[in-house]
C-alpha cells in the first residue's frame, strides 16, 4: 500500500515539471514575436512618415472634392424631389382613399348578399308556414305583417340614402320643357370628406344597387334625350373639392343646325356615361354591375331616340353621298363598343347598329317618300302654266351604259348628254309630237321620273327599289284604289256630258270606256302582285318551324312558336296598313285569303306527320290555339275599334280552310270515342272537313296500335 502512494506522488511531480517547461518555451518564442513587431512598427512609424503624409495630403484632396459633389447632388435632390412631393403626397393620398373605398364597398357587398339571403329565407319560411292548416294562428298573421313593415322600412331607408348619394336638380314641373328649361338641369354625384363620412358613402352606392332605376327615367329623359334632340347643348362636368361631381347642362353657342350629326351625340353621350361609370356604376352586384342594370332600363328607349332625332336625318339625299356614310357607320361601331367596355350595353349588334349598316334600305324609302311628295305637289299644281312643244323637240336623257350593239351613242361633250337613235332610220317627222303646249308641271314630273330612274341606275339592289313604288302594301292598296276609282267615273264621264257637247267632241268622250278594262286590270294587277308577296313572306316565315314535327324537343318548339308568332304579327301589321283603305268588302277577302294561306299550309304539315306523341300534340294544340285566338283580331278594316267586331266574328265567311283548322284542333286532344263521336258514320261535323283517309292517319299518328284503336279505324269509312 506505500509502494503505491509513493509511485503515484512521484509520477505527478514528474508531469507537473514537463509542463512549466513547455510553457515557458512558449513564452519566450511570444516575447521574440512581439519584439520584432514592435520594430518593424517603430521603422514604418519614424522611417516612413514623410511618404504617408504626402499620401495624406492627396486624399484629403480627393476627400474636397468627393465631398463638393455630395453637396450639390444634394442640393439638386432637395430641390427636384421637395418640388414634386407634394404631388406625390397628394397621389398617396388619393390612392390610398380609392383603396379604403374600394375595401368598404366590398365589405358593404357582403352584407348587402347576407341580407338579401335573410329576406329570401324569411319570406320563405313564412310562406310555408302559411300553407299548413295552423296558418290562422295570429303568430303568422303577426310575422307577416312585420316582414312587410320591415321591408317597406328598409326600401325607405335605401331611397333616402340614394337621394343623399345622387342629387338632381330638375326645372318647375310646370315649366314647358324646353332648351331653356333642359339648362336647368344639374346632377350632382356626392362624395364624402371623412373617413367615417367616406364609409357612410360607400354604404350608400350599395344601396343604391336596387334603386338605380329610380334615377334612370330621369337621366333619360332630362339629360340624354335633350343631348341628342338639341344641337346647341353641351354637358359639363365640374370636380368639387370635397363636395363631389356636377353634370349640368349649358348651351355654348347658339347652334344653326337643326340636328347634331351622330359623332356629336355619340361624344355627348359617352361623356355623361363615363362620369357615371367612374363615379357611381362601377360597383359589381353579384354578377352584373350598376352600369349593367341601368343600361337593360334605358338602352331600348334611348336608341329609339338616337335612331328617330339623329340617324334618320344623317340619311343622304342623293345616291353620290352614300359610300360617305361608311364613316357614321364606323362611328356607330365604336360608340357601342364604348358601352360594351363599361358594360352599359350586352350582346352583339343592336337596333341602333343594324339602322345604320342598313343605310341603303333607308335611303331607298326616304326618296320614296321624297318622290311622291314631288310628284303629288307637281299633279296638284295648277294646269294653265304651260310650255311650248315643238316637233324637233327631244327628250333628251343622260349618259347611260347602254350596248353599244343595240343602240348608236352620239356623245354631246358640252352637256354630257347623249341623244339615243337607231340605225335605221324613219322619216324625221315620224312619232314627233305636233306644236303644241303642255302643262309646265307635266315636262317636270317627266324630269322627275327620268333623274329618279337615272339615280337608281349603278346603285344597291335597295335603291333600285325606288322605282317599284308599289312594292310597299300602303302603296299598293292606294294605287288599287285610285285605278278603281277612275275606272268607276270613266264609266259614266261619256254618257254625262253626251247631250252637252257638240256631235264630234260627244263621240269622242263616249271612247272613254274604252280606258276602263285597262284601269281595272293596272289596279288588280298591282294588288295581287302584293298578295303573292306576302303569301310568299308568309310561307317563308312558316318554313322555319321545321314541320311542325319532334315539339317535345325544346328547340324546335321555339322555332315553332316563333313562326306562329311571327305570322300572327305579319297579319296584325299588315291588317293596320290597310285600316281604312282598302273598301271593307276588299280588305276582309284580301286578309281572308292571307290568313287561309297560313293555316292551310299548317293544316297540310299536321296532316303529314306521321308520329305525334301526347307531348308533341299538346303543343300542337297550343301553337293552333293562339292562331284560333288571335287570327280573328287581325281583321280591322275600320278605324273604330267597336265596328269592327262584327267582321272577326264573321272570319269563317273569308278563310276557307277555317272549320277545317277547328276541328283539326279539336282532333289533336281528343279521345279515340271522341272522334268515332264527331265522324258519326260520315255525318258528322268531322266528316265535313276530312275524309276518311285523313281522319285514319290521324288516328295512326296521335294513338298507339292497340285494339281499341283498331276498333276505331273499323269505324272511320
Amino acid at each position: 500500500m506505500a509502494s503505491f502512494v509513493t509511485e503515484v506522488l512521484a509520477s505527478s511531480g514528474k508531469l507537473e515539471k514537463e509542463d512549466l517547461s513547455s510553457k515557458i518555451s512558449k513564452m519566450s518564442r511570444k516575447v521574440e514575436d512581439t519584439k520584432e513587431e514592435v520594430c518593424d512598427m517603430i521603422n514604418k512609424r519614424y522611417g516612413d512618415f514623410l511618404p504617408s503624409l504626402q499620401g495624406s495630403e492627396e486624399l484629403m484632396v480627393q476627400v474636397d472634392e468627393v465631398s463638393k459633389e455630395m453637396d450639390a447632388l444634394k442640393n439638386c435632390i432637395e430641390t427636384e424631389v421637395q418640388q414634386n412631393i407634394h404631388v406625390a403626397v397628394a397621389e398617396y393620398a388619393k390612392l390610398k382613399q380609392q383603396l379604403e373605398k374600394n375595401t368598404i364597398i366590398m365589405t358593404m357587398l357582403g352584407h348587402l348578399k347576407q341580407v338579401q339571403h335573410t329576406w329570401q329565407f324569411i319570406k320563405a319560411s313564412v310562406d310555408s308556414l302559411k300553407g299548413w292548416k295552423t296558418s290562422q294562428l295570429p303568430l303568422l298573421s303577426a310575422l307577416s305583417s312585420e316582414l312587410t313593415v320591415q321591408r317597406e322600412n328598409l326600401i325607405y331607408h335605401l331611397g333616402d340614402e340614394w337621394k343623399r348619394l345622387v342629387i338632381w336638380s330638375l326645372p318647375s314641373s310646370k315649366e314647358p320643357a324646353g332648351l331653356k328649361s333642359f339648362l336647368k338641369v344639374k346632377l350632382n354625384l356626392s362624395h364624402g370628406c371623412t373617413k367615417d363620412a367616406q364609409c357612410i358613402r360607400g354604404q350608400n352606392v350599395l344601396s343604391a344597387a336596387g334603386l338605380c332605376c329610380c334615377s334612370g327615367q330621369v337621366l333619360l329623359k332630362t339629360m340624354l334625350k335633350p343631348l341628342v334632340m338639341y344641337p346647341s347643348l353641351s354637358v359639363r362636368v365640374t370636380e368639387q373639392q370635397g363636395e363631389g361631381t356636377v353634370l349640368a347642362l349649358q348651351c355654348l353657342e347658339e347652334s344653326n343646325k337643326e340636328r347634331s350629326t351622330p359623332s356629336q351625340v355619340y361624344s355627348k353621350l359617352l361623356l355623361v356615361l363615363r362620369t357615371l361609370y367612374s363615379h357611381l356604376l362601377d360597383v359589381s352586384i353579384g354578377d352584373k354591375k350598376l352600369s349593367a342594370i341601368l343600361g337593360e332600363l334605358i338602352w331600348e328607349e334611348m336608341s329609339k331616340c338616337i335612331i328617330h332625332e339623329c340617324l334618320l336625318y344623317s340619311i343622304p339625299t342623293n345616291s353620290s353621298q352614300l359610300e360617305k356614310y361608311n364613316t357614321v357607320i364606323k362611328e356607330t361601331e365604336e360608340f357601342e363598343k364604348s358601352l360594351k367596355e363599361m358594360e352599359f350595353l350586352q350582346g352583339d349588334s343592336t337596333d341602333l347598329l343594324k339602322y345604320a349598316r342598313d343605310v341603303n334600305c333607308h335611303f331607298a324609302s326616304k326618296k320614296c317618300k321624297d318622290v311622291i311628295v314631288a310628284a303629288r305637289k307637281l299633279m296638284t299644281s295648277k294646269m294653265h302654266n304651260t310650255v311650248k312643244i315643238t316637233p324637233d323637240y327631244k327628250l333628251r336623257l343622260p349618259k347611260l351604259p347602254v350596248p353599244a350593239s343595240e343602240l348608236k351613242v352620239k356623245h354631246d361633250t358640252t352637256k354630257n348628254e347623249i341623244t339615243m337613235e337607231n340605225k335605221k332610220q324613219l322619216s324625221p317627222w315620224s312619232m314627233c309630237l305636233p306644236a303644241c303646249r303642255i302643262s309646265e308641271s307635266v315636262q317636270q314630273l317627266m324630269e322627275l321620273a327620268l333623274n329618279t330612274l337615272s339615280e337608281a341606275v349603278g346603285s344597291s339592289t335597295q335603291c333600285k327599289d325606288v322605282c317599284n313604288l308599289l312594292k310597299f302594301p300602303h302603296l299598293a292598296a292606294i294605287q288599287h284604289n285610285n285605278c278603281m276609282y277612275l275606272a268607276h267615273h270613266l264609266l259614266t264621264l261619256g254618257h254625262h256630258f253626251r247631250a252637252h257637247l257638240p256631235q264630234p267632241l260627244s263621240e269622242g268622250v263616249a271612247t272613254f270606256v274604252d280606258m276602263v278594262p285597262g284601269f281595272r286590270k293596272l289596279g288588280a294587277q298591282c294588288f295581287l302582285a302584293q298578295m303573292n308577296v306576302q303569301r310568299a313572306e308568309l310561307l317563308e316565315r312558316l318554313s322555319t318551324a321545321h314541320n311542325f314535327s319532334n315539339l317535345d324537343d325544346e328547340d324546335n318548339y321555339i322555332a315553332a312558336s316563333k313562326a306562329v308568332r311571327q305570322v300572327i304579327h305579319q297579319l296584325k301589321q299588315l291588317g293596320t296598313v290597310w285600316q281604312d283603305v282598302l273598301p271593307v268588302s276588299i280588305y276582309c277577302k284580301a286578309m281572308g285569303n292571307l290568313l287561309n294561306t297560313a293555316i292551310t299550309e299548317v293544316i297540310s304539315k299536321i296532316m303529314m306527320l306521321e308520329d305525334i306523341s301526347s307531348e308533341d300534340g299538346e303543343h300542337l294544340h297550343t301553337l293552333c290555339q293562339t292562331i284560333i285566338e288571335e287570327g280573328p283580331l287581325v281583321f280591322i278594316p275600320l278605324a273604330e275599334e267597336n265596328k269592327n267586331k262584327k267582321y272577326q266574328e264573321e272570319v269563317p265567311l273569308y278563310v276557307r280552310k277555317w272549320s277545317t283548322f277547328k276541328e283539326l284542333v279539336i282532333v289533336l286532344r281528343a279521345s279515340l270515342q271522341e272522334i268515332v263521336d264527331r265522324w258519326a258514320d260520315g255525318k258528322g261535323p268531322l266528316a265535313l272537313e276530312f275524309s276518311s283517309s285523313e281522319v285514319k292517319n290521324l288516328i295512326r299518328a296521335l294513338f298507339q296500335n292497340t285494339e281499341r284503336r283498331a276498333v276505331a279505324l273499323t269505324k272511320i269509312r
